[in-house]
């Protein structure tokens, strides 16, 4: 069994990542293989909404630009696992735009088959940390739910995190991957 995060934060030892870690860190007290992935270590370009918005995407899972950056290989690193936690920074009440760019495109591969994408079911634990001011969490939680739903993952748990409630969320992240390790063991493959 194997569950992977994908935290999109550039600061890789701030509470985004941190966030990520921790659920990692439950998911792995149980022998769970895991991985963290920092996003922002990876390009990703916009899409190009090519053709007529939809291009080759909605038609087959390939994309123009499928050789032009990493957005293949990180999808076929959350195909390949059983659960995955999504942690993003809050910037201005939503995703960061790596988060955001990631996104986009895996929704517009993914939707036009939701029913039969590798995705339909996988379970996710969402995640949105808000330092700085620390308004925002739950808004910018309820867009990953958003963008997720789409593709369509199975939501595990989300933790809207700010500063001032960091303490009490890392913990609930760390039973959170616990919790989606424990689901997975009793899931077939």
């Amino acid at each position: 069994m194997r569950i992977v995060a994908l935290q999109s934060s550039p600061n890789r030892d701030g509470l985004t990542a941190g966030l990520a870690a921790a659920a990692l860190r439950g998911a792995a007290s149980l022998g769970t293989e895991t991985e963290l992935i920092h996003l922002n270590d990876h390009p990703v370009n916009l899409c190009r909404a090519c053709g007529d918005g939809w291009g080759q995407c909605r038609r087959k899972e390939d994309c123009i630009q499928k050789d032009e950056d990493d957005f293949y290989a990180l999808r076929e690193k959350l195909i390949a696992a059983d659960g995955v936690i999504f942690a993003t920074p809050v910037y201005f009440w939503d995703l960061s735009e790596s988060a955001r760019t990631f996104l986009d495109r895996l929704r517009r591969s993914e939707w036009p088959r939701r029913q039969e994408s590798a995705f339909y079911g996988k379970p996710f634990i969402g995640i949105a940390a808000a330092g700085g001011s620390g308004t925002g969490s739950p808004r910018a939680v309820k867009c990953l739910e958003d963008y997720l739903n789409w593709i369509p993952f199975s939501p595990v748990a989300f933790l809207p995190v700010s500063r001032q409630n960091k303490d009490l969320q890392l913990a609930a992240a760390e039973r959170a991957g616990q919790f989606m390790a424990e689901q997975l063991r009793g899931r077939p493959r």
